[in-house]
């Protein structure tokens, strides 16, 4: 087809045949929504809500924490997200302790690999549990 054509037809032709197979690109970029640029992010009020000395109820969340900065102590429970509660009715006691990590729990593992055989020092939350009052009643067996 193209043999017979002379020299500003095959131009014309192979023009032509470019011109179909090619693509236009935008010249401009496309403009964006600005509806989010800027926008205020809501604080996630993390940190300590119980400290040292005060009076909390079982399952009062003592710490909210993403990484692992404050560790559970006695009758404090560790949640899934990092949070600390209280497991018993007490007083609160935050004690600076040396660390014996559980080298098998992801959360040791992800902040403290590079540590191991370190001596590492943590704060601790502690519950001092609330005296039993000394009202029993012994009831004969029957």
């Amino acid at each position: 087809m193209l043999s017979n054509l002379s020299f500003p037809n095959l131009i014309s032709t192979v023009g032509t045949l470019l011109l179909r197979n090619s693509v236009r690109h935008a010249s401009k970029k496309s403009g964006t929504s600005t509806a989010n640029v800027g926008g205020r992010v809501r604080p996630k009020h993390r940190g300590i809500r119980y400290n040292d000395g005060r009076e909390v109820q079982a399952g009062t969340m003592l710490v909210l924490q993403r990484d692992l900065r404050f560790h559970p102590g006695l009758h404090v429970g560790f949640g899934r997200n990092g949070t600390l509660f209280a497991l018993e009715q007490g007083t609160v006691v935050v004690s600076c302790e040396k660390m014996d990590p559980n080298w098998n729990h992801t959360w040791v593992q992800r902040f403290y690999g590079n540590r191991k055989g370190q001596t590492i020092y943590k704060k601790f939350f502690n519950i001092i549990p609330k005296p039993q009052h000394n009202r029993f009643k012994l009831v004969d067996s029957i």
